[in-house]
């Protein structure tokens, strides 16, 4: 037993021994990283429990103080604002128990700070985080992943938006062969594809695109806009297969959908991510970085193939006009009819139906861009 030192700042509390409901007053005080306990009751009994055995409690506005000791025992007091002014004093402003959080988040300034940090993380994680996760989760996804979002995403596309094409078989079978041929001419191109030629009328217009799975869709307006340059026509397949390679649509379904990828990984079951797939595939476009790699690839084909890439320049002049036409018909339409309910109703079902598929070429980089890299 040895007696408290001078001018060492104390504290009165209650001390429960484990073994009773019995309250006895102690009095406390820190000495050498150690809990003192005086018990008042038994003639100045001493209790020593090192301070890091000692489970102190959080700070709070209101309430009582209770700290765990490690044989058991209790302490306890009513007086929280006497409680934090000893253990401040006690320790020269550092506190005792509640951790670095609860001493940063005691003070607002700290707090700001605090949240502060939190915000500029989670723009990081945000911005390049969430695209290196996902990027990761698609490369290691089994192939029967990606088949499956792919078939998924094709059938709903075929169900509400796409229609058979009024190509012949025959014309079908000779652009299958014809881009067969092109892919054979480049060594090691075994990238698995599937070819299928759609009805889009109007909403889409001339487009290609491509899905996971190794799908590429060009649509009957394409090949009627470009009917008369057969090595437009391929290059445009050549990028799409570019995206197939590169797993481009996956990677993007995994962007949009990460928090669903991550929770089929845990569970083992993708049936959300499935149903999710064409929505955000649909309503997402890809990214400069994805295009050009995309490019990359399509200017790789023709040239192997012996076709000059230059036939690309073609593909955004003809798109370009087709653009132009369709706006100025828009306004002309516009300008005609008159204000009505149903009409605006219309347009506006018109607008959305033409922004399904942003992942075509209306959302490509700029055509300026892209043209000099095939023109040179």
């Amino acid at each position: 037993m040895t007696g408290q030192a001078s001018g060492t700042p104390t504290l009165l509390a209650d001390y429960f021994d484990g073994r009773s409901a019995r309250a006895r007053p102690v009095r406390l005080w820190l000495e050498h990283e150690q809990l003192v306990i005086h018990d008042q009751d038994l003639d100045g009994v001493e209790r020593r429990y090192p301070i890091r055995q000692v489970q102190w409690p959080e700070r709070t506005r209101h309430g009582q103080r209770q700290a765990q000791l490690p044989d058991g025992g209790v302490l306890s007091t009513r007086d929280a604002v006497g409680w934090d002014d000893w253990a401040a004093a006690a320790t020269q402003g550092r506190g005792l128990g509640g951790g670095l959080a609860v001493r940063w988040f005691s003070s607002w300034r700290h707090s700001v700070v605090a949240l502060g940090v939190v915000v500029a993380v989670g723009a990081v994680v945000w911005q390049w985080g969430v695209p290196a996760a996902a990027d990761t989760i698609a490369r290691h996804l089994p192939t029967s992943v990606g088949e499956s979002i792919g078939d998924e995403s094709m059938d709903q596309l075929d169900g509400y938006l796409l229609k058979p094409s009024r190509l012949d078989a025959q014309a079908q079978q000779q652009w299958r062969a014809r881009f067969a041929a092109m892919v054979a001419s480049q060594p090691g191109e075994l990238t698995p594809y599937e070819l299928h030629f759609r009805d889009a009328g109007d909403t889409i217009g001339p487009n290609a695109f491509a899905l996971p799975g190794g799908h590429i869709v060009v649509t009957d307006a394409l090949l009627k806009l470009l009917g008369d340059q057969p090595d437009a026509v391929l290059g445009v397949l050549a990028h799409e297969l570019g995206h197939v390679r590169e797993q481009h649509g996956l990677r993007l379904t995994m962007r949009a959908s990460l928090s669903g990828a991550l929770l089929g990984f845990a569970i083992g079951d993708f049936s959300s991510l499935l149903a999710a797939a064409p929505a955000a595939l649909t309503h997402a476009s890809y990214s400069r970085d994805f295009e050009r790699e995309a490019d990359a690839q399509a200017k790789r084909l023709l040239i192997d193939s012996g076709r000059s890439p230059r036939a690309m320049l073609l593909l955004f002049e003809r798109i370009g006009a087709w653009r132009a036409a369709r706006t100025a018909q828009a306004k002309a339409e516009r300008a005609s009819e008159p204000k009505t309910l149903g009409r605006e109703v219309g347009e506006h079902a018109k607008a959305g139906a033409g922004e399904l598929l942003r992942i075509a070429f209306n959302t490509h980089p700029a055509d300026e861009e892209r043209m000099k890299f095939f023109e040179r």
